[in-house]
């Protein structure tokens, strides 16, 4: 059976399409080809590598993509997975790409920029938990979510 090549597309591919891909990898690489991009590219933000590292999915060897760089790639589904980057979402030229838009927090945002690192961590930690809930549905759960 050939692969779903999925891509997760967010703002700068630094936190929740880096962890949804991880996520992908590391418990569905049997049924998806996993990809993440941005809308810009920040970088892999090193609270996501942390708190994925946590629970034993290593995404230091991911880094950031432009969606720009990707566009040949036929993917058959792109999730975004915040609402700027579904409000933003390029077309997809040749075979007809599935959109489907799943919000997740902005793990940045869950806390005030002086709070304690436990209390960052803790953010990345429940958008990383709702993300891995959300692949373990992967790609049954597609359907339901169609935009």
């Amino acid at each position: 059976m050939e692969k779903l090549k999925i891509l997760f597309l967010c703002t700068g591919n630094s936190c929740r399409s880096q962890m949804a891909e991880g996520w992908a990898h590391a418990l569905k690489s049997d049924v998806l080809e996993p990809y993440s991009a941005g809308i810009e590219t920040h970088g892999l933000n090193p609270n996501a590598v942390k708190v994925m590292a946590e629970v034993g999915v290593d995404i230091t060897g991911q880094k950031s993509e432009n969606i720009n760089d990707l566009l040949d790639i036929p993917f058959d589904v792109v999730i975004t997975v915040c609402g700027h980057a579904h409000d933003n979402c390029p077309i997809f030229p040749g075979k007809a790409t599935r959109v489907v838009h799943v919000g997740f927090d902005d793990p940045p945002k869950l806390s005030p920029p002086d709070a304690p690192e436990e209390m960052k961590l803790d953010g990345f930690r429940r958008v990383r938990d709702e993300i891995k809930a959300f692949i373990e549905q992967l790609p049954g759960n597609l359907e339901e979510n169609a935009s």
